[in-house]
């Protein structure tokens, strides 16, 4: 972090909107992914609530990287907060192995499923996600939608909060996790249509470690990177944009991308949920 972060009444008051949502709950569930959304509404709900009346819950199951995790039980920690990690099985769910574009509902559904029995063993009446402002306005969410309708709530999103927003506050209140790349689920790897198993799941979290190690050893500083599962043995490299020149450069960097029969890096660079591009307009934007 460099330098102070200057004032912004816009900002304030929607972190002012925040704290009053969230100081008149007895106490809250925060669903914790690890990410920087639902890590700064998990700070933000230390800071209205006391850490003794919050608690952090993140779900394990196959699509959650160990990497992700064990960032997830350190920031939750260093908060101070009681923290759960419930296993969820999406892969007993038919429509999330399926993985049509409606794959983050059924993971979604399970989540709550999962978290609402917690809550009520804690005595918590209010379980709530990451999910900002520019999430409900972003198109295609199947999740956020399955979420709500479950009755998990978003105090980022109702307050007003954009992800820009959320990343200033985790930087003025100087959370670790403040300018963490998004790191979504590892299942948002495997192109629709391509059925989602644990071996698939693991087979890409292997290659993508893989990748981001040779990556670091060769003195590349990469920001962004995805191992895409596009079916048919074939994995789409994605890194940062500024990099793509110096990886196609290097094929032995993409050699250590193992477990498919032939890997491509995709000459556009990575871009956040480049699987939707993928998918019908009519449902993409729906």
């Amino acid at each position: 972090m460099s330098g102070a972060i200057p004032p912004d009444p816009r900002l304030d008051a929607r972190l002012a909107a925040l704290h009053g949502s969230l100081t008149a709950l007895p106490g809250v569930l925060v669903a914790f992914s690890g990410g920087v959304d639902s890590g700064m509404l998990l700070a933000a709900a230390v800071r209205a609530l006391g850490a003794d009346r919050v608690v952090a819950a993140t779900a394990v199951s196959p699509s959650l990287a160990a990497v992700e995790r064990e960032a997830a039980v350190a920031f939750a920690a260093g908060l101070g907060v009681r923290h759960e990690l419930p296993r969820t099985d999406e892969l007993s769910r038919p429509g999330y192995v399926a993985n049509a574009g409606d794959r983050c509902a059924f993971c979604k559904t399970e989540l709550v499923d999962v978290l609402w029995p917690l809550a009520g063993r804690l005595g918590i009446a209010d379980v709530v996600t990451g999910t900002n402002a520019d999430d409900v306005v972003a198109g295609f969410r199947p999740g956020i939608r399955a979420a709500a309708e479950r009755g998990a709530w978003t105090p980022l999103a109702r307050a007003g909060l954009t992800k820009d927003d959320v990343r200033t506050a985790a930087r003025r209140w100087g959370l670790s996790l403040a300018d963490k790349p998004a790191a979504a689920c590892l299942a948002s790897r495997i192109a629709y249509g391509v059925p989602v198993s644990a071996e698939g799941l693991a087979r890409v979290e292997a290659a993508e470690a893989a990748l981001r190690s040779a990556l670091a050893g060769a003195g590349l500083r990469v920001r962004d990177v995805r191992v895409r599962d596009m079916g048919d043995d074939v994995a789409r490299v994605e890194v940062d944009a500024a990099l793509v020149g110096d990886v196609a450069a290097r094929p032995d960097l993409l050699g250590t991308v193992a477990g498919f029969a032939r890997v491509e890096l995709d000459p556009r660079g990575f871009r956040s949920g480049s699987m939707n591009e993928l998918l019908p307009d009519p449902v993409r934007y729906r």
